[in-house]
């Protein structure tokens, strides 16, 4: 590959950030500029001159725009193979005229999508010609140069003023790199959209797509190199939210936030609740009265792995509460909004990451989750169901008393969040214990009551935060000595998926200590 000069440029843009600087520069370097529709409008608007693709085809413009550049006199010069002499014999003979730059963004389907739009819109959005210009220059890029995006305009001038108003083989092949990756993350929203809307999550051929949002420092160690890419699944998520203050997040902090996030959105925003991350597992989660008491609550479960931790609370913060989270260092408070007093107070805390979001997302939002493995994908749906009360089955002699089921359901909301195998003590809106990540259950079941020991003992108590409490567990208990630990630890009732071999011995096992028992026939676990 050579330098090869840019004599003609094709524009044709629907976003027109930074478009009069690029469009002016190459117009003073001699180059002339083909363009369509509104994008030709708008440079006339700049006072430039522009040849109209119409003229270059010497065909008009038809079905409202739907086909203008799908024509040979512009993929002609798009694919026209420089220094190939047949190539050019054909160009002379249907004469058409090479196109050394296309600067092309696509109709914005992912803006439509998010913003609602209706079906109708959405299809208008749908673009064809704009990749098809986009991979035909791509493919050639040995002689052609394609700018997707304006970020690129500034790197394309500075490349043609370094090189004679020529481009690189550097620069293009890079431009062509980005350019192949917009097209294919374009059809990917557009395939995920369609199969989603005929009801096919998962179809014979998938494409997952997203645009960069940011490069990160590194990711989970410091040898890894990492960036965070947004989707157009259009979930409210960590991306959309505004930081008010402090560093850039890393890798550990956005997965750990996202986790926080995603865990406090299981309350609503009925009651004020706030969730405490370490690691990517819940240390803490409680509902009270207000955000300040329900961080109290929150902190009380594991004080020790909260310093350091990630906050999500599902309230706007008011000055009582950020007062309490700044007593212990925290590495990001997210929320849906803060006062002016707590946004005072944190402010003088200038390691803390403060992330204010539009809202919570949906917990009940349907979205497909991706994981990588060697040689392949592994694609499911989120774990979005929710206990229904009227299908809970009691299957021990006692059944829970009203303050036990409302403790129970709160558990049983946390132990969809915990790392499996997740065991989860709970009493009184805020969870008193958790094990979590654990080989086995009874592992867990002993790492909980071991925390809620740690806890007690932190409160100047000699009894663990245990007892009295409820239990939750994200999948059944294959054996009774589960049960038999979590009733020494002094829980009162266990909710639980059931189904395992031996629900019967595991159920005498409650019935022997005088717990009340319930299956939920629902499992969470979370790898």
């Amino acid at each position: 590959m050579t330098l090869r000069t840019i004599n003609r440029a094709l524009i044709s843009v629907s976003d027109k950030t930074g478009l009069e600087a690029v469009a002016r520069t190459l117009s003073a370097m001699g180059v002339e500029l083909l363009s369509t529709g509104g994008t030709a409008k708008t440079l006339r608007g700049f006072g430039l001159s522009v040849k109209d693709v119409s003229d270059e085809t010497g065909f008009p413009e038809i079905m409202d725009g739907r086909v203008k550049t799908l024509h040979p006199a512009i993929h002609g010069g798009l694919l026209s193979i420089r220094d190939n002499v047949e190539h050019e014999t054909q160009r002379n003979i249907h004469t058409i005229g090479l196109i050394d730059l296309l600067i092309v963004n696509l109709y914005p389907f992912e803006e439509t999508l998010a913003r609602g739009g209706t079906r109708a819109e959405i299809i208008e959005n749908i673009d064809v010609g704009g990749p098809a210009m986009i991979r035909a220059a791509a493919k050639n890029h040995d002689g052609v140069a394609v700018v997707v995006t304006p970020k690129d305009y500034d790197t394309l001038l500075a490349d043609m003023t370094a090189n004679n108003g020529g481009t690189s083989p550097a620069l293009r092949q890079r431009l062509a790199a980005t350019a192949f990756a917009r097209t294919a993350s374009y059809d990917a929203a557009i395939a995920q959209w369609m199969a989603g809307h005929v009801g096919d999550p998962f179809p014979a051929f998938t494409a997952f797509g997203g645009r960069k949002y940011q490069d990160l420092r590194y990711g989970e160690n410091p040898h890894q190199q990492a960036a965070v890419y947004k989707s157009t699944d259009g979930r409210i998520g960590i991306l959309d939210a505004t930081k008010i203050q402090g560093k850039e997040l890393s890798y550990n902090n956005i997965k750990d936030a996202d986790a926080a996030l995603d865990a406090v959105a299981e309350f609503g925003e009925d009651q004020p609740a706030c969730v405490i991350v370490k690691h990517a597992n819940p240390c803490g989660v409680a509902v009270a009265s207000s955000i300040a008491e329900a961080y109290r609550q929150a902190l009380i479960c594991d004080p020790v792995s909260a310093f350091g931790g990630i906050i999500a609370v599902n309230k706007k913060l008011d000055g009582e509460a950020a007062e309490e989270i700044a007593r212990i260092f925290t590495e990001v408070i997210l929320a849906p909004g803060a006062d002016d007093d707590a946004l005072r107070i944190l402010s003088t805390k200038k390691n803390l990451r403060l992330l204010l979001l539009p809202n919570l997302p949906d917990a009940g939002a349907p979205a497909i989750l991706i994981k990588s493995i060697a040689g392949g994908l592994l694609a499911q749906s989120r774990d979005s169901d929710t206990v229904d009360v009227a299908a809970l089955k009691v299957v021990t002699r006692r059944a829970p008393t009203a303050q036990e089921m409302s403790d129970l359901l709160f558990a049983w909301k946390v132990a969809k969040h915990v790392k499996s195998n997740a065991i989860i003590f709970a009493r009184d809106g805020r969870t008193t214990g958790i094990g979590a990540g654990q080989m086995s259950r009874i592992d867990s079941t002993r790492i909980a009551v071991s925390k809620s020991l740690d806890a007690a003992k932190a409160q100047g108590r000699s009894e663990p935060d245990a007892k009295g409490s409820v239990l939750a567990s994200d999948a059944f208990f294959p054996f009774s000595d589960g049960v038999e630990a979590a009733a020494e630890a002094g829980a009162t009732a266990i909710i639980q998926p059931g189904g395992a071999l031996k629900d019967q011995d595991v159920i005498a096992a409650a019935d022997a200590r005088g717990l009340a028992m319930v299956f939920t026939g629902i499992r969470h676990f979370r790898h």
